[in-house]
């Protein structure tokens, strides 16, 4: 994990983003990229006879506010001790990040951002993010305190492609934890490979992990896996994502859309 990029927009999850992101480059004498994006349509007004335009008095006053915004953090990073730099984009925020992601060898991003009645804000630019980058997500709460690279893994595994995608794309992490737990839940399993391999791929690294099968009982796989998660004291969940469509997930539901939206933990994701 030597290249961390970081989605350095200022917004609610911004401070557990970047106490995570320190976290990983210390450990690993990385460097950090915080990459900002300016949304087209915060610049780009319409008008009700179909013309778009930019007023320049509005550009000027947002370009300030994300000096403002990039000295407040530069400030902050100059005390840290570690190698950063600066990239901003104008664009999509998710198609900017893919774009970044292609030499990063993680992406940290937030999970979704509960209301007051329990409800998840659309957490699009994750879920977008982790199906189309190159990258593995690292999903932090929003009211995270940062990321222990040595504690507890839980790898959640059901033979899928996703799953085994995302075990590759953990195995620096993997080798850092005090213990690494392989979660198969009942029911879960998926034509595939079977989890024995995976703890012999892991073993030919390095790796010691203990298998567990997992009782699904009543619930979801997903609340399966949260509770799992819980017993074993995991300090993050490795976790393949979508391994069915999204549309389908929002539709039927799915295990990436119930541990994103109730995660309390770090997730490391990887389509």
């Amino acid at each position: 994990m030597k290249s961390v990029l970081l989605y350095a927009n200022d917004d609610a999850g911004l401070g557990a983003r970047l106490e995570a992101a320190l976290d990983v480059v210390r450990a690993f004498d990385g460097h950090l990229t915080c990459l900002t994006v300016t949304p087209y349509d915060a610049f780009i007004l319409g008008d009700p006879f179909g013309g778009i335009y930019a007023l320049p008095i509005a550009i000027e006053g947002l370009r300030e506010a994300e000096e403002e915004h990039r000295r407040r953090i530069e400030q902050r990073l100059a005390g840290e001790g570690v190698a950063w730099d600066w990239v901003h984009r104008d664009g999509q925020p998710a198609q900017m990040l893919v774009n970044e992601a292609r030499l990063a060898d993680l992406v940290i991003l937030s999970q979704p951002v509960r209301r007051g009645g329990g409800e998840a804000s659309p957490p699009a630019l994750t879920d977008a993010v982790s199906v189309n980058a190159f990258a593995p997500v690292l999903a932090v709460p929003s009211g995270g305190r940062g990321f222990d690279c040595s504690g507890a893994a839980l790898v959640a595994w059901n033979g899928s492609d996703e799953a085994a995608h995302a075990l590759r794309f953990a195995l620096p992490l993997l080798a850092r934890a005090s213990t690494v737990n392989l979660v198969v839940v009942d029911g879960d399993s998926e034509l595939g490979l079977p989890p024995l391999d995976a703890c012999r791929y892991l073993a030919r690294h390095g790796i010691k992990a203990e298998l567990h099968e997992w009782r699904r009982g009543q619930g979801t796989t997903g609340e399966a896996l949260l509770k799992a998660a819980r017993n074993l004291e995991a300090r993050y969940l490795v976790l393949g994502a979508y391994g069915r469509s999204r549309v389908m997930e929002a539709m039927l539901g799915g295990t990436t859309r119930h541990v994103l939206d109730h995660a309390e933990l770090p997730l490391i994701l990887a389509h």
